[in-house]
């Protein structure tokens, strides 16, 4: 098996992935630069499709949030400093002409630990990190699963093709 710089370097500049994971797919896939490429496309693919599902989770609960009260605006923090302030006709405006974007967002923000609040009229804040909670670990925890799983089959399949040999 021939792991070299070389071809590292072509897996990343195709896929954009580190040298950690463009090393570990070409050792999957015995050095074999296009098997790499699949195997990185086709596990990317997986763990997009179900950032895209769990995403439509959490805008739901912004929507459900919205119905609810009178909210004024939409705050991003991390680390108690505020991010963003946005107006909630700017956030409402954003989501109808762009829902992708808007679940991409929404969903990045949870998933890097930003807390996304609602404030109402009255002063009241709602956290929507802890109504999307639930969501939220499930998308980490499908994620870890689905690499460990494509990881798992492969290494399967590497074990098969040394013992047929």
């Amino acid at each position: 098996m021939d792991i070299s710089l070389e071809k590292i370097d072509i897996i990343r500049e195709r896929t954009g992935v580190s040298y950690k994971t463009a090393k570990e797919a070409l050792e999957l896939n015995d050095g074999n630069v296009v098997d790499a490429l699949i195997y990185l496309e086709e596990n990317q693919k997986s763990w997009t499709e179900n950032i895209t599902n769990k995403s439509d989770e959490v805008i739901e609960a912004l929507k459900e949030a919205l119905r609810k009260g009178n909210v004024t605006k939409i705050t991003v923090k991390k680390d108690g400093e505020v991010l963003m302030n946005i107006p909630v006709t700017a956030g409402a405006i954003g989501a109808i002409l762009s829902p992708p974007v808007t679940a991409v967002g929404v969903t990045a923000a949870l998933l890097s630990k930003c807390t996304i609040e609602i404030v109402k009229e009255n002063g009241e804040v709602v956290n929507i990190n802890e109504m999307a909670g639930k969501t939220v670990d499930k998308v980490r925890k499908t994620v870890r699963m689905d690499n460990n799983k494509t990881n798992d089959s492969y290494n399967q399949q590497s074990n098969q093709e040394s013992n047929n040999e």
